[in-house]
């Protein structure tokens, strides 16, 4: 009778309705398992950061896009300026600028792969373009930025014939790396284990269609219990106990 019915949830022919309240229940009271998933989550997020994944460097440098003798008399220099940021941007990653650098460098690198590794983007309302590159090796993200940077702005300089922008800022080699993030993979893995360990508890519960006390009896079948017939552990243990007790009063009195 009891087999077939769910204490988690209460069926229905077309849908299932889960009670919030039973599922916080069965959690608070399995919250060890949340715990080992919490801290094991954190074990595993510091030991795949510190031991998988390679330290990342960013090197960057700045470039104002106008030279020092160029001289601004209008707001249209200042649109053309503008537009000329944009264009500079793609100009900084084209095959001829890349390549360039590879070879000045004598690095072992692709122009697909250093074209990945490098990042031009213009701060918003500025004439500025900030160049960063992403390498494994801090000295050599630093060496690439300001080879990359030199080059463009001689590439600059030849197609609108003109002086080379200036430098604002040359990259410096970085002393912390980038990524990944130690304390933001460490919060993620603690907060996958915690979500993993609950959906576990959930699972079990939603999937368990047994009756187990008579409050399952009266909630999910809706009828009233009459009697009870209590599950007595270890029954044949304590009835051979009990002939024994039996026997020795007997032997007692027998003696008496």
């Amino acid at each position: 009778m009891a087999a077939g019915v769910n204490n988690a949830v209460s069926r229905e022919p077309d849908y299932i309705t889960i009670d919030l309240l039973d599922l916080a229940k069965v959690i608070w009271q399995k919250i060890w398992i949340v715990l080992i998933g919490f801290v094991v989550g954190i074990v595993l997020a510091f030991t795949v950061t510190k031991v998988l994944m390679t330290p990342q460097y960013q090197a960057t440098s700045v470039i104002y896009i106008f030279s020092k003798t160029t001289s601004i008399t209008s707001l249209a220099d200042l649109q053309v300026g503008s537009q000329l940021t944009a264009d500079f941007q793609i100009i900084a990653t084209t095959r001829d600028v890349v390549e360039d650098v590879i070879e000045t460098l004598n690095l072992d690198s692709s122009y697909e792969q250093l074209v990945s590794q490098i990042s031009v983007t213009n701060p918003t309302s500025s004439h500025m373009l900030q160049v960063t590159v992403t390498d494994p090796n801090a000295e050599r993200a630093a060496k690439i930025c300001n080879a990359l940077s030199d080059k463009l702005r001689d590439q600059i300089a030849d197609i609108i014939n003109t002086d080379k922008p200036s430098m604002v800022q040359r990259a410096v080699v970085p002393t912390h790396p980038s990524s990944p993030n130690l304390k933001k993979n460490v919060g993620i893995g603690a907060l996958l284990g915690v979500v993993l360990a609950a959906a576990f508890i959930v699972l079990r519960y939603v999937l368990d269609d047994t009756i187990k006390t008579r409050e399952d009896v009266e909630k999910y079948l809706g009828v009233d219990v009459l009697a009870a017939i209590p599950i007595v552990k270890d029954y044949s243990k304590k009835v051979q106990g009990s002939r024994l007790r039996s026997n020795e009063e007997r032997r007692h009195r027998e003696r008496t």
